[in-house]
């Protein structure tokens, strides 16, 4: 499992056929329209580590969810900027801080741990004066979100809660014996438990359907995944997309304890549990992150405009995979991004990054000759998530 990777030749290009045209206009439209993530889709626990965070640090990442700018706050640095092209991604964090700000642990894990509340527009009237013009406006339109009706949980709805919902109710519905063998393997109490209930299923669990199903261009971007990262996988793995995806998941299963993957539990039931859920659902850090809510702050726009507006360096930079796809579609803005990272780089800094591609090969060469890579490989090969093919750790080196 490669995790730190300067390879020497450039990322492919992609063709621009009709159907290439199609996936990247659906994807502006959905990702334009809609909130994607309903959760962190990157293990803060591996992050954390990597990062080394420490107190006093400053902090500039992509939103997401919001789930690890909480998860960071734990390590009490002095500010947290998130930054996102999608405003619903920014308005799903603060409502997440809004929640801490008036004080209410019940209501965190509510909406956030059980994925629903039996009156979310009540509360959400209390909740409303603590977030900004753009979030409350967001939020009026979407309280049903939350909503105990219909499929139940907030992380069967947005677009990668589609695809979970999907893939639950067709696993339900057609092959209900294969969707209790499922429960007991994410019940499973130790990895021999779990290998020998995974070796049992995995046939029937990669069947026709599902094979089918995720090469697919919708299903894709419901899931965040766009036409060049598709490419990387499918160029880079062998045996393509399908063969990713089955070797991700079979080590996932079978090599990590699935006991403590909040991750892909949450994907299967719709919730989680108080024992296995994100560092922010815990009650025993409740206080805390509310005493530190206010370092959290949330900004739309992409990575280079809010660091053009920059007042101060940052000690650390949280680049999730967005470059796969700048590498692609906008080579001179990732160049522009990298010499932006650069020049707001206090001593010290570290930048994390992620790809679907086997190598990050596509860093503009001024930007490789000032990172000093990390070897990453044991927290990559032991991120609960497992999704990713590559992860870069890397200090910043001072010119």
């Amino acid at each position: 499992m490669p995790s730190v990777p300067f390879a020497d030749h450039p990322i492919d290009t992609l063709p621009m056929t009709l159907a290439a045209r199609a996936y990247d206009a659906f994807f502006r439209k959905v990702h334009g329209s809609r909130l994607i993530y309903n959760t962190c889709w990157e293990d803060p626990r591996a992050d954390r580590e990597l990062l080394a965070l420490k107190a006093g640090a400053r902090v500039l990442m992509i939103t997401s969810a919001g789930c690890n700018a909480l998860d960071y706050l734990l390590d009490d640095p002095a500010q947290i900027d998130c930054v996102d092209m999608n405003p619903r991604q920014n308005a799903l964090l603060e409502l997440k801080l809004a929640v801490l700000k008036v004080n209410r642990p019940d209501w965190m894990f509510a909406l956030f741990g059980d994925g629903q509340h039996g009156d979310f527009p009540a509360i959400y009237r209390e909740l409303r004066s603590w977030m900004s013009p753009t979030a409350q406006e967001i939020w009026d339109k979407q309280t049903h979100l939350f909503s105990a009706a219909g499929r139940g949980s907030f992380y069967f709805r947005g677009a990668s809660g589609d695809v979970a919902y999907w893939v639950r109710q067709s696993i339900c519905r057609l092959q209900p014996r294969l969707w209790r063998e499922l429960e007991q393997l994410i019940d499973a109490q130790t990895l021999d438990e779990q290998r020998e209930r995974y070796t049992r299923i995995e046939k029937r669990l990669w069947g026709p359907v599902m094979r089918w199903a995720a090469r697919q261009p919708l299903v894709l971007t419901m899931l965040g995944v766009p036409r060049a990262q598709r490419n990387l996988i499918e160029t880079q793995y062998p045996g393509g997309m399908n063969a990713y995806i089955e070797d991700k998941l079979r080590y996932l299963l079978t090599e990590l304890p699935i006991q403590e993957n909040y991750f892909w539990r949450v994907y299967i039931y719709g919730r989680y549990t108080r024992e296995c859920c994100p560092n922010y659902l815990k009650p025993e850090n409740f206080q805390v992150l509310r005493e530190r809510a206010e370092r959290v702050t949330a900004h739309t726009g992409t990575m280079a405009e809010f660091l053009k507006q920059s007042k101060a360096p940052y000690d650390r930079f949280i680049l999730l995979d967005h470059q796969d796809w700048m590498a692609v579609h906008a080579p001179q803005a990732l160049d522009e991004e990298w010499n932006l990272v650069i020049s707001n780089s206090a001593p010290d800094a570290r930048v994390l990054m992620r790809s679907a591609g086997l190598d990050i090969d596509f860093l503009p060469e001024f930007a490789r000759s000032r990172l000093l890579p990390f070897d990453s490989a044991y927290w990559h090969q032991r991120d609960r998530v497992g999704t990713y093919g590559s992860v870069l750790c890397a200090a910043v080196r001072s010119s």
